[in-house]
């Protein structure tokens, strides 16, 4: 899921080489192509699943119709809004909405260490877009108070089929079909839908060199090779948690601008990237903590103690038997005799 990030991340600063593409343009190819690419790739595990698939179809075609609109309410929220407010509000309100799909649709419960990991990596996310827009000059950075709220709204929708998607994914593959049939179904159908889009506003990627560079860059990379991650990340954790670690992608982002394009990052973005690391820490680290207690089953092995050592490990885990407390012998009252 973390290095499915990471190459996400990497999205906002290919694009800039692309300048003259649109964001529909940019949407279309990267999920189109990306997606199509992964239904070609597990085209094997798909036919032989699809009895699965048709029986799941009402899933598969929700997962399908989400992957179609997450790029294009994505890139265009970026493009209305600005990119640290609409990959903010896209990014940002993803784990809220999956958890709220996964309490409405499975009935699960939210942790507490889901919950602290969420408010860190939503706060530090926050930062990071506070640092971002201090950063930002006037002038023609500045976008109208209508182009922002709608921008705000289509980072909301990106946000919700983010999560919707996610949670498609991973509802198919915890019913048995595999990552890579489920994600290549779901992408694969997603992709076909983006088809009629990338033919309308894909003019430009074939511009230039530079355009069709990024263009499949932006197909290969972050979201055929990235999905594919993700796809084997679900089969592992749950989609609240996946999105929560897709918190990392802004981060990336913002790093990447600061060493590839030469933009500055003040504090308050170093801070908010601190904490989107801290929310990572919480949820990936191991659920039992009593390191301790695995030292001693695990690590005292026979081999391992020299002649003389205790058996810590052993003894710890032999059961104790106690003596039987005998009963005193009952007095017979002069009545029974």
């Amino acid at each position: 899921m973390l290095a499915a990030s990471v190459l996400w991340g990497t999205t906002g600063t290919a694009a800039t080489f692309a300048p003259d593409v649109g964001p529909l343009a940019i949407g279309a190819v990267a999920m189109g192509l990306g997606g199509l690419l992964q239904a070609l790739v597990a085209a094997s595990r798909i036919a032989r699943q699809a009895p699965r698939l048709r029986a799941r179809r009402g899933t598969v075609l929700l997962g399908a119709a989400a992957v179609a609109a997450y790029p294009l309410a994505f890139y265009s929220s970026m493009h209305l809004a600005g990119v640290a407010v609409g990959t903010v509000v896209s990014i940002g309100m993803a784990p809220p909405a999956s958890a709220v799909i996964e309490r409405v649709m499975d009935r699960r419960r939210l942790t507490r260490r889901w919950k602290l990991g969420a408010a860190l990596g939503l706060l530090g996310t926050l930062m990071l877009c506070a640092g971002q827009a201090a950063r930002a000059p006037g002038g023609a950075e500045r976008t109208s108070a209508a182009a922002t709220v709608l921008g705000v709204g289509l980072g909301l929708i990106a946000a919700t089929t983010y999560a919707l998607y996610s949670w498609a994914a991973h509802r198919l593959i915890t019913q048995g079909i595999t990552s890579r049939a489920a994600m290549g179904a779901v992408f694969g159908m997603g992709g076909l839908l983006l088809v009629p889009v990338l033919l309308v506003t894909g003019a430009p990627l074939l511009d230039s060199g530079s355009n069709m560079a990024v263009g499949a860059y932006m197909a290969l990379v972050p979201m055929f090779a990235g999905y594919v991650l993700f796809g084997w990340g679900l089969a592992h954790v749950p989609a609240s948690t996946a999105t929560t670690l897709s918190l990392l992608e802004p981060a990336v982002a913002a790093v990447l601008a600061v060493l590839v394009i030469g933009e500055r990052l003040p504090a308050a973005g170093w801070g908010g990237i601190a904490l989107v690391l801290a929310c990572l820490a919480v949820l990936t680290a191991p659920a039992d903590i009593s390191w301790r207690r695995r030292q001693r089953r695990d690590d005292v092995t026979p081999s391992a103690r020299r002649p003389g050592q205790v058996a810590v490990a052993d003894a710890a885990a032999r059961p104790v038997v106690r003596p039987e407390k005998r009963q005193p012998p009952r007095k017979v009252p002069s009545s029974e005799r």
